[in-house]
């Protein structure tokens, strides 16, 4: 027996040698790859270097050839993911920063190397159109120098064909399609298979149009929360027709027609969807990859690879230099984009802690006379919030003057942080609001009876029993609930006094409604309609400063996430992801609705679990 015993125990120590064996390799080739993507980092930065003194007056268009989400701020890097996720041939991921993007236009348009800009638009995915706005404005400027903008593309989504209503010239796939659907609000709702599976979700929430938490006590839109974004979706789709009607000079009809109007049209174009879009002026002319070459070819001049003369947006990005100042003038801007969490949460993201500290950082900094908080946030954690909106509060008591610059959505936990600011700016198809505030607690208690598991024990107070498999007792539902009111009572009080509203006022616009900019400027939640270049403006005069830089405070990366950032910024990576990949295209946006559904209920983290969120408040 024991000779037994001392063989399984060489079998057991000569599988942990191997796996110790394993994991010393893994991370020595991890090392290696470090190593390597360094090596042909600085290698392709001296070709690069070497090549743009050869080409210095070589004059090219600008190839707008956008992939990966457009963000307000780079996400922070896993480092093993990163490096692992290469080793293991998995695609790297890119963000295209919304700042960048314009910056770089505005510095294309003034160079003189750059000849046109040419929009190659078919990675780039369905975006907000309020930073679509924002990119759009840039590709005026950058018309108004005189250089020209083409678009092409095999299919244009909504999102890319936006910026492509902007070019000179469409150019379109004769087998393609431009493929407009309109905004729309759609959730799927979970109260059926919660009943079945037995599972209690106890819902504590304030406020007619909180529809945050209706999926997990509906099976259907409430009225109210129909009523609510439809206005919204209205005004949003009635902004993109008017952009589009505009730029192409035609009916804005012609974008939004009947499906029988539609059919007699397709009809008539003999069911060709390409054809159909050259007819009603939607794009300027029906050509092959090739005779869409040759054309830029003739326009810009041909190049060794019998292309024509272009350089990449990744490309010229690096290129870009920055403006440089010498006032000890700063305006700080610090990016809340993201749900609000609590604690210390990664770049990229909200934390109750990080964003805080961020905002701390800028009113200890002496040479920073005023802040631009630019807000991009469904909201979330109410204590988070809270936190953020105190350092607003000390950076004004401090002589800081502090300007809101909302984004896409600022609404619930955004509004939240941003109520407190001198000066709120957005833009009209920013959505906003959504004041209110609720608790989702799910017990099991049901399932597990049903299936023989009971809970039993004693607890040395009234609360000491509620939990997963106990549910919850009437009175602390009953608790719950008042806390919810008083925090509802606290947030509605809060923007009354910031706003200078009485409580009522604020109560009749509030009770979790969202509003888009325009409405919310109507209403008061709001002080001018502008983008992030307003902001700036707004901050400089609060400031009474005319001579400034931006100061982009950003939490700071690890030495390792630095390392794994510039070789990503150093390669041309794509986008695509291998999971996404193996789901089928018809299945996507059920398995993304059940995922944010899903994360919703994983990563709200408030301490007492009041949170102040909209999940609804993205147009698909």
């Amino acid at each position: 027996m024991k000779k037994l015993f001392c063989y399984i125990g060489a079998i057991f120590k000569g599988i942990w040698k191997f796996i110790s064996f394993l994991r010393t390799a893994l991370l020595n080739l991890l090392f290696i790859a470090v190593i390597v993507g360094l090596y042909f980092a600085f290698t392709s930065q001296q070709d690069d270097t070497a090549t743009a003194k050869q080409d210095n007056h070589k004059k090219e268009a600008l190839v707008l050839n956008l992939s990966g989400p457009i963000v307000e701020q780079r996400s922070s890097i896993n480092s093993f993911d990163s490096i692992s996720g290469s080793l293991l041939d998995k695609d790297a991921p890119k963000e295209t920063v919304l700042f960048d993007l314009v910056n770089t236009i505005r510095y294309a348009a003034k160079d003189d190397a750059i000849l046109g800009l040419v929009l190659n638009l078919k990675q780039m995915p369905e975006t907000n159109l309020t930073k679509l706005r924002y990119i759009a404005k840039a590709i005026e400027e950058f018309k108004k120098s005189g250089k020209p903008v083409y678009a092409y593309g095999d299919f244009y989504n909504q999102s890319q064909y936006y910026l492509a209503s902007y070019a000179n010239k469409i150019m379109l796939s004769p087998d393609g399609a431009v493929l407009l659907k309109g905004y729309s609000a759609y959730s799927l709702y979970y109260k059926d298979l919660l009943d079945k599976l037995d599972i209690t979700t106890h819902i504590f929430r304030v406020g007619t149009y909180k529809s945050a938490v209706e999926p997990f006590m509906r099976n259907d839109m409430s009225p109210a929360a129909k009523e609510s974004a439809t206005a919204w979706l209205t005004q949003l789709w009635g902004a993109y027709v008017d952009d589009v009607a505009h730029n192409r000079k035609i009916d804005g009809k012609t974008l939004n027609p009947n499906m029988d109007s539609f059919l007699a049209q397709l009809k008539a174009a003999k069911g060709d969807f390409a054809q159909l879009s050259l007819k009603l002026g939607l794009v300027d002319k029906l050509t092959t990859r090739q005779q869409a070459s040759n054309y830029l070819r003739d326009t810009f001049g041909s190049n060794d690879d019998h292309g024509y003369n272009s350089i990449s947006y990744y490309k010229y990005l690096a290129k870009v230099k920055k403006p440089i100042s010498t006032s000890q003038n700063k305006i700080a801007v610090i990016v809340a984009s993201g749900a609000i969490l609590d604690g210390d949460q990664p770049q990229g993201s909200v934390g109750g802690d990080s964003t805080a500290a961020l905002l701390a950082q800028a009113r200890l900094d002496k040479n920073v006379k005023a802040v631009i908080l630019r807000v991009d946030s469904p909201g979330g954690s109410a204590f988070a919030s809270e936190l953020i909106r105190n350092e607003v509060d000390a950076l004004k008591n401090a002589g800081k003057p502090v300007v809101v610059s909302m984004s896409s959505l600022a609404a619930s936990g955004g509004y939240w942080i941003s109520m407190s600011a001198d000066k709120i700016i957005a833009q009209p198809t920013t959505l906003t609001g959504s004041i209110g505030i609720f608790g989702v607690i799910t017990t099991f208690e049901k399932g597990l009876n049903k299936i023989g598991v009971h809970t039993d024990g004693i607890g040395t107070s009234p609360f000491s029993g509620a939990g997963l498999t106990n549910g919850l007792s009437d009175g602390a539902s009953q608790a719950m609930q008042m806390g919810i009111e008083h925090g509802y009572h606290r947030f509605i009080s809060l923007v009354g006094q910031n706003r200078d509203m009485k409580t009522q006022a604020v109560d009749k616009i509030a009770q979790g409604r969202v509003w888009t900019g325009q409405d919310a400027l109507k209403r008061g939640l709001v002080d001018q309609m502008g983008d992030f270049d307003d902001a700036i403006k707004a901050a400089a005069e609060l400031a009474k400063v005319k001579d400034y830089q931006l100061d982009w405070v950003e939490k700071p990366l690890s030495q390792t996430q630095q390392i794994i950032q510039d070789i990503l910024k150093s390669t041309d990576v794509s986008i695509s992801s291998k999971v996404e990949a193996m789901i089928p295209t018809a299945l996507l946006p059920a398995a993304k609705q059940i995922s944010a559904s899903s994360d919703l209920l994983n990563n709200l983290n408030d301490p007492q679990g009041f949170y102040t969120f909209c999940l609804n408040c993205q147009a698909q």
